[in-house]
């Protein structure tokens, strides 16, 4: 038996999320505030009572949903669970971040930063309405690929996101991820639709953001991490400080192996998921990639009491 807490990634913001958690722990509370001071920006108030069109832009969505979840994680902490409970962290995309900051690699003072560059260099990396996403459903990787490579013509089509077995995500050009969407319906994908989102993330057109990554993580102290991290361009366990540093560069235009992350995690013995944070998409997405795990959301005050008594209880071998 094997335990990971997984830290979801942009498309689970919803005005509100950690406003619960905030109230009941102060531990929490200090989170949202840290990151407010450090980002000189009320970004709590627009989490909890603003806007979710402003809430969705991608430099104001990724600190924070990293804030929600180190929140959900300092709320586990005062219920007695540290992140060494967990034998692997893993993180959807920016949630890689989240991971990082949550196993002590990173500091949230600089995860906060982090992600605002990061989310302000993937916007302006591509003019808006040049590029586009798309989620495929239906089809596997190997069948999405092909039909990528066949879209892209002389433009960029890539598989970007191998979320599970069903549902791969192409990005690229606006025109040839059109051209994707529409070979996919011909070659019997299930649904291919365009996605709201406001860049191509995850492959090429990003390497304008990639290369200010490189810049702003170069300045960045990152400390070995408690707990293995699972890295999503790799999708197996990382600890050495410069892969760390390297791998995030790579995230920025390299696909989010997510599928192939949770296979290596149950090849590792995890049988237990416990997405830290807002949403439940990683629970739906790890149910699918191996029908044998547990998943459990942890994103409010009841979620966190439920999660801690579980991770508390003596196992068999009569540890806690």
């Amino acid at each position: 038996m094997a335990r990971a807490f997984v830290f979801p990634g942009q498309g689970a913001q919803a005005i509100g999320m950690g406003k619960a958690l905030a109230d009941s722990y102060p531990a929490a509370r200090a989170v949202f505030d840290e990151v407010d001071a450090v980002l000189e920006q009320k970004l709590s108030t627009l989490i909890w009572e603003g806007d979710l069109k402003e809430l969705t832009l991608t430099e104001n969505a990724q600190p924070a949903l990293m804030a929600t979840s180190i929140a959900a994680m300092r709320a586990l902490e005062a219920e007695g669970v540290k992140v060494t409970a967990a034998d692997y962290v893993a993180g959807h995309s920016l949630g890689e971040y989240s991971a990082l900051c949550a196993a002590g690699a990173l500091s949230l003072a600089d995860t906060a930063r982090l992600l605002r560059i990061r989310g302000r260099a993937m916007q302006e990396a591509v003019p808006v309405g040049v590029g586009a996403m798309a989620a495929i459903l239906g089809l596997d990787f190997d069948a999405v690929s092909e039909i990528a490579e066949q879209a892209a013509g002389d433009q960029v089509c890539q598989a970007a996101n191998d979320n599970d077995p069903g549902q791969v995500v192409v990005s690229g050009h606006k025109e040839a991820v059109e051209r994707a969407v529409a070979l996919a319906k011909e070659k019997g994908a299930r649904r291919a639709m365009l996605l709201p989102v406001s860049a191509p993330f995850h492959c090429a057109l990003m390497e304008p953001a990639a290369e200010v990554m490189a810049e702003a993580l170069a300045e960045v102290d990152i400390q070995e991490p408690a707990v293995p991290v699972v890295a999503n361009v790799a999708a197996t366990a990382v600890s050495e400080p410069a892969v760390i540093r390297s791998l995030l560069v790579d995230q920025v235009t390299g696909r989010v192996r997510w599928r192939e992350s949770v296979l290596w995690m149950g090849e590792q013995g995890v049988d237990s998921y416990y997405e830290i944070g807002a949403g439940k998409a990683l629970c739906g997405m790890i149910r699918r990639i191996d029908r044998s795990a547990s998943t459990r959301a942890v994103g409010s005050p009841d979620d966190v009491v439920a999660a801690a008594a579980e991770l508390t209880a003596v196992n068999e071998n009569g540890e806690a």
